[in-house]
């Protein structure tokens, strides 16, 4: 998954418009346009700002997996998300999307 994929992911979670993400960072919407388009990247910057705006890591951003050791945390989460059925998983990926939009509300 590109870059721009994952910020067009975030965008629909978070309930947000190009425009109102551009107007948060002080960028341009057509900036915006261009990275959901993955016609262009971000300067490192921006990255970071876009990852701190949504409470993500830059590797995050960039679909980037480091090998390193997860905390306990992660490692229950994956437990438990491998041990549902395919449709099961489904749901609770649904249910963890309504809980981000729930919380940009809330903001």
């Amino acid at each position: 998954m590109k870059f721009g994929d994952v910020l067009r992911e975030l965008l629909e979670e978070h309930d947000l418009s190009q425009k109102q993400l551009a107007d948060a960072l002080n960028i341009s919407a057509s900036a915006i346009g261009n990275y959901v388009r993955n016609n262009r990247e971000p300067d490192f910057e921006t990255l970071k700002r876009i990852a701190q705006y949504f409470s993500v890591s830059t590797d995050f951003l960039l679909n980037f997996q480091p090998v390193s050791n997860p905390d306990f945390r992660d490692q229950k989460l994956l437990q438990i998300f491998h041990s549902l059925t395919e449709d099961q998983k489904e749901l609770y990926i649904e249910q963890g999307k309504l809980f981000i939009r729930s919380n940009s509300r809330k903001k």
